[in-house]
């Protein structure tokens, strides 16, 4: 059965605390697992998830600060060590090569697995992965910086009531999804008539960034929206002044993008009570709002209701 849901390993920012770990996300989407900017500690919290440096099979680091990379080492001689038979993709950006070559080999260690540097060098790069496009926008921060999106296409559901009524059974069925169409006694049937729309789902992962163009590219129709909320607004100045957001600026960002699951995340130390950001986000957002907290498990919502207006 396929599983489609995000597993926190960490949701510090800068500075970690006793009940918040490094940066670390993991998002199982069926046969795709990603890793999201790995911190120091991503390899032990890895350890009480169940999920193993096997089951990945692409990592994306959003920038090279090292709250989100440097658990980059020691997941990548994992991935050795445990002789990961398959290619692992690593996406990071471009500008941040040389921080990415001493991470890969910042100690002794023998090299058996696939690992694949495939840095982003543009705003608007994709790639195509088993289950969709993953796709990279540029955003605002000190230094080079990119959010990810993950976007499933659309497709179409068969009904196989209406299927039966016009007697269209195996083979026929896949020939007609081919050409879009098919003749059956005399009448043309189109694959319109025989089936509804499924939407494709959409996951965006935001982190270190002040508002942008990019912040709302990569939100829009989100179905679940990774962001960070460093701040809270009372710190306004600060967050703008260092390019991160507070979480009333993430919650409007989500409201305005039709998100439909929201996961607040990398949180300053100076906040003690978590609840701060769900009361600041709330007054901004309506919709399905969590405040991650590390070892947690964010489901991805069940697709939308396809509109029959």
């Amino acid at each position: 059965m396929s599983m489609r849901e995000l597993t926190v390993l960490g949701t510090a920012s800068q500075v970690p605390t006793r009940r918040r770990n490094h940066n670390g996300y993991v998002l199982r989407w069926d046969d795709e697992v990603i890793l999201f900017d790995p911190g120091e500690g991503s390899q032990r919290q890895l350890l009480h998830t169940g999920i193993t440096a096997t089951d990945l099979t692409r990592i994306c680091v959003t920038h090279f600060h090292g709250d989100h990379c440097l658990g980059l080492p020691g997941m990548i001689q994992r991935l050795s060590l445990d002789r990961v038979p398959h290619p692992v993709p690593v996406h990071f950006p471009a500008g941040g090569a040389e921080y990415f070559a001493r991470l890969r080999h910042a100690s002794s260690f023998h090299e058996t697995a696939d690992v694949r540097a495939e840095p982003v060098d543009s705003d608007g790069w994709r790639v195509t992965t088993r289950v969709g496009t993953l796709e990279a926008r540029r955003l605002r921060h000190p230094i080079e910086t990119y959010g990810y999106r993950l976007v499933e296409p659309d497709e179409r559901r068969m009904l196989p009531d209406r299927l039966a009524a016009y007697g269209i059974r195996g083979p026929a069925v896949g020939e007609l999804i081919r050409a879009g169409h098919l003749d059956v006694d005399g009448r043309r049937v189109t694959l319109a008539e025989v089936s509804e729309p499924r939407p494709g789902q959409r996951f965006a992962f935001v982190m270190d960034t002040g508002l942008c163009d990019g912040v709302h590219a990569l939100a829009e129709q989100a179905d679940l929206l990774v962001i960070e909320s460093t701040f809270l607004n009372v710190d306004a100045a600060l967050a703008a002044e260092v390019g991160h957001l507070t979480a009333a600026q993430a919650a409007r960002v989500a409201a305005g993008a039709g998100v439909r699951r929201l996961v607040l995340t990398h949180f300053s130390q100076r906040y003690a009570d978590p609840q701060r950001f769900t009361d600041e986000a709330r007054e901004h957002f309506d919709g399905d709002l969590v405040v991650a907290e590390d070892l947690g498990t964010v489901p991805v919502p069940p697709r939308r209701v396809p509109s029959t207006g």
